[in-house]
Formats: C-alpha cells, structure tokens, sequence
C-alpha cells in the first residue's frame, strides 16, 4: 500500500484523486484549510511547516508521493500577494520540505499543479516570476502588492512550472528516484473555476475561452492523469509539464512549441 499526501484535498481535483487513490487501495493523507487529515494554511510559513511535521508524523517518515494541488484563483479583489504565498511558495516549500520523506519511499512521484494560463494569458507579469523563483518571499510578494490578482495568478503558475523544470533533473530529485513533474490543466469544472464565472468581471472572460473539444474538463479526468503519474507506467516521465486543457494550449501557440535549441 503507497502512502501519498494531496494539499488541497478538501475539493476539486484533490478531491477527486484522493477518491481515486482511497478506491485504489492507497493511503491519503489530505492538507486543507479544514476537515482534512492536516489541517494548515499553507499561505503562512508556520502552517507549511505544521502540514509538513504532521504529513512526516502519519507516513512515518517515507512517502511514496505528493500532489500539490492546493491554491487560489486570480480575481479583481484578492491580494495579488496572497497567490504568492499560497500558489507559489505555499507548493514549492511543501515540494521542498517534503521531498527527504519521498527519498525514503517507494518509487516516490511528486506532481505540481501549474496551469495553461501560463501560456493562454496575454501580459503575464515576468517580475513577479522572477521574484519567486529568487525565492525570498517577502520580496516577492512586495513585488506583486495588495492589488488585484488576476495577473499574478499566471505568474505564480509559470514560476511553479519553472521551479519543477529546473529541480526535477537534479541530483535531489531524479537522482534520489523521485520523478517531478507539473500539469497545466485548463478550465475544469471545480469551486475554484465557479468561483472565477462568478465574478462578474472575470467571469464573462473565462466562459468566453472555450476549449476546442468543446466543453470544460473535469476533476475525475485531471485526477486520473495525477494518479498517471504517481504510478509505475510514469517512470521515466521526469520534469513534464504536461498539458490537459481540451486543446487551447495548441489553439492558442501551435508553432511555439517544440523550440529547437540555439546553436
């Protein structure tokens, strides 16, 4: 039996993958603000530390995975500053704290949850990424102030998506076994989406981008590409960022991607 922690299993997708895993046969051990296994802020540096003490006290020291699935949406009221300390350290300093306890496991899987706004949304504000990925947190949530957050919530998610590119080929990571990888999911009907369509400035742009198959995705889809991951026919599956958005990403960038590499 594999042991594996989910922030954010309170809901959405973390929901969905902790069924998915608990049906397997698996052991969850579930962050969330409340009603969880952990319960911890992961916005605060105190609560990351408490959700990582009492993830350690559960798996006894070894975990055989991780899925970072805990975060906030952008929206026109929020803290831009409060994405950085949730989205973007509150998930690389549970990746980072964690990762002796993956060491330790079982074939151990770490997955990030990035997003494809990193690459769908016009004008992401690259100090901000460059200010987490610096990875002074006060610094960096200087840097995107207490304005709104829908800009930021783009580049917390790139910063994310580059943080696992540039440690999962590492000595820490690859070299100790554990395969690190990031999925950018699109618009997936969960309460962080709805809360975003019910907003009424930002709301009318989410309905308007819809994806090429035609419809949203949803939790159980992005979960069974999670549990993909964390499993034995994902092994050599190492510093992904792996796309489910329905299409939009090819829509949207078709020759962007592969880039050859200079020279």
């Amino acid at each position: 039996m594999r042991t594996i922690a989910i922030t954010g299993a309170g809901s959405g997708m973390g929901a969905a993958l902790a069924q998915r895993l608990t049906d397997a046969g698996d052991r969850v051990i579930g962050v969330d603000l409340r009603n969880a296994e952990v319960d911890a802020d992961l916005g605060t540096p105190d609560g990351r530390a408490r959700a990582i003490d009492a993830i350690g006290e559960r798996c006894g020291g070894a975990l055989d995975g991780l899925v970072t699935a805990a975060g906030l949406n952008g929206l026109p009221d929020r803290p831009a500053s409060l994405l950085v300390a949730v989205n973007y350290f509150g998930t690389v300093e549970m990746l980072a704290g964690l990762r002796p306890m993956l060491a330790a496991g079982t074939d151990p899987a770490a997955v990030a949850i990035s997003s494809n706004s990193t690459t769908c949304s016009p004008g992401v504000p690259m100090p901000i990424v460059d200010a987490c990925l610096a990875g002074d947190e006060a610094a960096a949530k200087a840097e995107a102030g207490e304005g709104e957050s829908v800009s930021t919530y783009p580049a917390t998610k790139t910063a994310l998506a580059r943080w696992v590119r540039r440690h999962a080929p590492t000595e820490e990571w690859a070299g100790a076994g554990i395969t690190l990888n990031a999925v950018a999911p699109g618009a997936v009907d969960t309460p962080l989406l709805d809360e975003g369509l019910r907003d009424p400035t930002i709301g009318p742009l989410i309905s308007a981008f819809r994806a090429p198959v035609g419809r949203n995705g949803t939790a159980d889809e992005l979960a069974a590409l999670f549990q993909f991951l964390l499993g034995p026919d994902a092994r050599f599956f190492c510093g992904s960022i792996v796309f489910c958005d329905g299409g939009m990403d090819a829509l949207l960038r078709a020759d962007d991607w592969p880039i050859p590499m200079a020279g």
